[in-house]
């Protein structure tokens, strides 16, 4: 490998450094400790990189997740050794699920201590080799700058994903006169999909054949930052659209062929399109469990197409008729490139239009507590739907994901495959550093909060106006409703109430301007506060037995909804 000599000696830290600098990374997120020392001691007085002091390992990867997923460029993460390393585990694994491009630089003990079960020593790399897309551990400081250029790359290629470079420590203080070359040298990763002519022309055959053509759209579509190839595809050939959570905001919410979000707490227009599609065309989506809850009566009429950038996904869960291994973007310009399609659908979009109308989302307004949906709504009207809409995971997510009006791409920020409670501050915090213009709006429960709650710290010492709505409603919400709906109303352990701090106190600990609603009949001027640009706490009483509707029971097929309300009945 040829050598490069370098103008004056280098510890590896400052190749660190210098490398992530050339590749285009301005921010950083982690937490210091004993093994990642020497870097630290470098970063002390380098330019050109902004550090996040996370207030947890876990919440600095989620930060970087938030940052990755709203911008589309890979977040970097560093974390010292051992349980430095394990706390951010659950962000690498959710990055994994839900193709998050990730750079996760984790201090090692040194060499000579690998495999000694030294201080502070995991085996890393053997604990993340199923939830990262590939790992490294440098053993020679001359490769830095290769290696991480590589890791780069892989994180934003293909499949995006996470990628952990392990740094033993006596690596990061070694001092070199000269690197090996830090050109890739990845002989056997092919990420560049075309698409294949033959399968570009059966599916155009199939839709131009199709009387009931459906699109489903995933997150791919974002991935392959394809918004606006995807829009003109659709609005060019009149395909009625659904998609699955990570896929809202591609399409417009009141677009008139948007059918809404698929799946179990999917519209009723959606899942009934799905259940009588002849001819289902899936682009970007892997086909998870909360859309295709029965496999066996999935699009039972539909010829079914699956365009995706991992070739893994194809018919893994579905079977597939066309399976088209490509990049969303490249797909849908060669599909583009063939014409237009020229199918006659006009009986089938009166239909699904007229599905759309009759059973749109539905919830009932109370005189005493606050609905948790008409939060949602006129929070979507007070920043006019361009908010950068950040969740944890349970019944809020749900909630903002059937009311928020999305119309734009990477506008939903949240943890689909995974479902990671406490991924919603941090999240929101790394998505505001990364987009500092736009509006951001965080969705959180009681129990979510309080796993991670500890990164509020970061809001006004960095000055983040993250805006928290908290839907309080003394419960783990989903997992009351689960309990309440298939087992028996036994609510084990799922109750908070008094056991829930008080969160106007903690808020006004870290600083932070916060208020408590109560009264439905003053909720419209009360959210105003959200227009306020400081970070704030908005905490919203909600009754504890309020569920997501409509819903989907486990197992069951699409047309199996309950909980749907008629404008005819």
């Amino acid at each position: 490998m040829n050598k490069i000599k370098l103008e004056q000696p280098k510890s590896g830290s400052r190749l660190v450094l210098d490398t992530l600098k050339d590749l285009g990374v301005d921010t950083i997120f982690g937490y210091p400790g004993g093994a990642v020392l020497p870097f630290y001691d470098a970063l002390y007085s380098f330019d050109g990189l902004r550090h996040i002091l996370a207030r947890h390992e876990q919440g600095a990867v989620h930060e970087a997740e938030g940052y990755a997923k709203s911008t589309g460029r890979p977040g970097v993460v560093v974390v010292t050794s051992g349980p430095g390393a394990t706390n951010v585990v659950t962000g690498i694994a959710d990055a994994y699920m839900d193709s998050v491009p990730l750079i996760i630089l984790s201090g090692q003990v040194a060499v000579p201590g690998i495999g000694r079960d030294a201080f502070q020593e995991v085996d890393f790399l053997d604990i993340t080799l199923p939830i990262t897309k590939y790992n490294y551990q440098v053993r020679d400081a001359s490769d830095i700058p290769r290696i991480l250029t590589e890791a780069y790359y892989l994180a934003n290629t293909g499949r995006k994903g996470p990628v952990v470079v392990d740094f033993p420590k006596n690596i990061s203080s070694d001092i070199v006169e000269e690197i090996n070359n830090p050109l890739l040298n990845l002989p056997n990763y092919e990420y560049t999909k075309y698409p294949n002519a033959d399968k570009l022309i059966e599916i155009f055959q199939g839709l131009k054949n199709a009387k009931k053509p459906l699109i489903l759209v995933g997150g791919g579509v974002q991935y392959a930052n394809a918004q606006e190839e995807f829009l003109k595809f659709v609005e060019a050939n009149k395909i009625p659209v659904t998609a699955t959570l990570l896929g809202q905001g591609i399409m417009n919410v009141a677009h008139p062929l948007y059918l809404g979000m698929a799946g179990m707490h999917g519209t009723y227009a959606a899942n009934q399109a799905l259940m009588e599609t002849d001819f289902l065309l899936n682009i970007g989506s892997r086909f998870d469990d909360r859309v295709v809850s029965n496999t066996k009566s999935f699009a039972p009429n539909a010829t079914i197409a699956h365009i995706d950038i991992d070739e893994v996904e194809i018919n893994k869960i579905v079977n597939t008729d066309i399976g088209l291994v490509s990049d969303a973007k490249r797909a849908l310009d060669a599909l583009d490139e063939l014409g237009e399609i020229g199918g006659s659908y006009d009986e089938w979009i009166e239909k699904v239009q007229s599905d759309k109308k009759r059973a749109p989302y539905y919830y009932k307004k109370h005189k005493n507590y606050i609905s948790p949906q008409e939060v949602v709504e006129l929070i979507g009207e007070y920043t006019n739907g361009d908010a950068i809409v950040v969740t944890d995971v349970g019944q809020h997510q749900m909630w903002a994901a059937q009311y928020y009006p999305f119309k734009n791409s990477k506008q939903l920020i949240t943890s689909g495959g995974l479902g990671t409670m406490g991924f919603g501050i941090p999240a929101a915090i790394g998505a505001k550093i990364a987009n500092p213009e736009k509006e951001v709006v965080l969705f959180v429960g009681d129990g979510g909060f309080q796993m991670t709650n500890q990164e509020l710290a970061l809001l006004n010492l960095h000055y983040i106006p993250v805006k928290i709505v908290l839907i309080n409603n003394g419960s783990l919400g989903m997992v009351r409703q689960w309990q309440t709906s298939f087992h028996d109303e036994n609510l084990s352990h799922s109750v908070l109430g008094n056991n829930d701090p008080n969160f106007q106190k903690l808020a006004e600990a870290y600083g932070i301007k916060h208020y408590k609603l109560t009264d439905p009949s003053t909720l419209s001027e009360d959210l105003l506060a959200i227009k306020e640009n400081v970070p704030m706490l908005i905490e919203v009483i909600v009754s504890p037995t309020e569920k997501v509707l409509p819903m989907i029971p486990p197992g069951q097929a699409n047309d199996k909804m309950i909980g749907v309300k008629f404008n005819d009945d």
